[in-house]
């Protein structure tokens, strides 16, 4: 017997939380695991133009914490759940702070602001930048509006795009292709 992957259930304009909740899709929660499911699908991307193999498996590492990242918001804080939830440990976090340290070792100092772009895979790496910072700015709106979210997904995501950006210069490093240097102009 095949599984559908249609329901009908969400035709009205409402979907579920882990839990049994009923919300209407534009919740803030379900845009912020939404946001994490489109930051997942850009780190794929990012990944998928990389023949670098240890910045591939950290990639996957990071899909699966995303994974785990978007458990946690599509989970409702007042209902008790059957499921097993994966948690995200400060290790995580760690691991992406030593990541842009190895990175960084090899990369040169910036002087400059730099503009995303010289190569498509540099170019993916800032949009997946932007995304995670999107998804970072809808998790500390759900905390200002005393939504529960777990402060380590906000740290967790802060970090995520620091990360990525250092891989998009990491990119730039291994293709080598050079930085480039905003310019603003002053008169």
């Amino acid at each position: 017997m095949s599984f559908k992957i249609y329901t009908k259930t969400g035709d009205l304009g409402k979907t579920s939380l882990i839990g049994g909740t009923k919300v209407p899709k534009n919740n803030i929660r379900i845009d912020a695991y939404g946001t994490i499911d489109e930051l997942n699908s850009f780190i794929g991307l990012t990944s998928d133009q990389l023949t670098h193999e240890p910045s591939k498996i950290i990639l996957k590492e990071i899909q699966d914490r995303l994974f785990t990242i978007g458990s946690s918001l599509a989970c409702d804080p007042d209902r008790e759940t059957q499921l097993k939830i994966p948690d995200l440990k400060e290790i995580d976090v760690v691991l992406l702070e030593n990541e842009i340290d190895k990175m960084s070792e090899v990369l040169t100092v910036m002087k400059s602001f730099i503009l995303p772009g010289g190569h498509v895979a540099i170019s993916t790496a800032h949009v997946t930048r932007c995304v995670c910072r999107r998804a970072e700015r809808i998790c500390v709106n759900m905390q200002e509006n005393d939504l529960f979210v777990d402060p380590l997904i906000i740290k967790y995501l802060n970090r995520l795009s620091d990360y990525l950006f250092v891989l998009s210069r990491f990119i730039g490093h291994l293709l080598r292709v050079e930085d480039i240097p905003w310019k603003p102009r002053v008169n």
